[in-house]
């Protein structure tokens, strides 16, 4: 009936703001969870930094290898935060994407016409290849194009090396930075510890729980990522 019916009658402009804008809040949901997931992973990590660190400082032996779990910690970090970044990015471009799809459906509703949006269109075509939001962001573009918004879009994929590009090498003068921050210019080198303390086993942060933390934390990370 409905197919029969979209032949002899156009699409309601006011139903297809409708399922546009719905679209879009769903979108932007699913970012804003993602957003508080990346934000939680980050303190954690902190936490995670800041606890090897300690370990360090309290037993002489293990300064070497607490100071290499400080870096790694540190590169979790770097990595949650690009991410972070990226998602920001991209919910401010979603909500630019609302604003003009709102303004479009408003023209159409005094002018009585549909001037396709190249704007729109990049925005788009860059936010259905983020793999957090590739399948409602297809259906949303179906929408825009039914609607006259932005033309038939091409290619919604990038390569997998483009998508992950710079989150594998990161910088040691970014690690520095990071661990900087945290730290406030405690951390030791390797094998110097600052103020060594009698090593107290009830405080001190164990290994595996460490490993096992870091574990999960990577595939939460992953999770958002797929």
């Amino acid at each position: 009936m409905e197919s029969i019916k979209a032949v002899f009658w156009k699409p309601d402009p006011a139903a297809q703001m409708r399922k546009c804008n719905s679209l879009i809040r769903s979108n932007t949901r699913k970012l804003d969870r993602d957003l508080n997931q990346l934000k939680i992973l980050d303190q954690k990590t902190r936490q995670l930094i800041v606890a090897a660190n300690k370990r360090g400082q309290r037993n002489p032996s293990q300064a070497k290898q607490a100071a290499s779990e400080t870096r790694i910690f540190a590169k979790e970090m770097i990595r949650i935060r690009k991410q972070s970044s990226r998602l920001a990015t991209s919910k401010a471009q979603l909500q630019s994407v609302q604003m003009q799809v709102n303004e479009a459906f408003s023209v159409r509703k005094i002018e009585g016409s549909m001037k396709a949006s190249t704007g729109v269109m990049k925005d788009v075509n860059s936010l259905v290849r983020l793999p957090e939001l590739m399948g409602t962001m297809r259906e949303l573009s179906q929408e825009l194009v039914k609607a006259g918004i932005i033309e038939e879009m091409v290619g919604d994929s990038l390569p997998d090396d483009q998508l992950m590009e710079g989150e594998d090498d990161e910088a040691e003068a970014e690690v520095d930075k990071v661990l900087g921050e945290i730290l406030s210019g405690k951390l030791g080198k390797a094998g110097v510890v600052e103020k060594p303390v009698t090593e107290e086993p009830e405080q001190e942060a164990d290994l595996e729980e460490q490993e096992a933390s870091l574990d999960e934390m990577r595939g939460r990370l992953e999770a958002l990522r797929s």
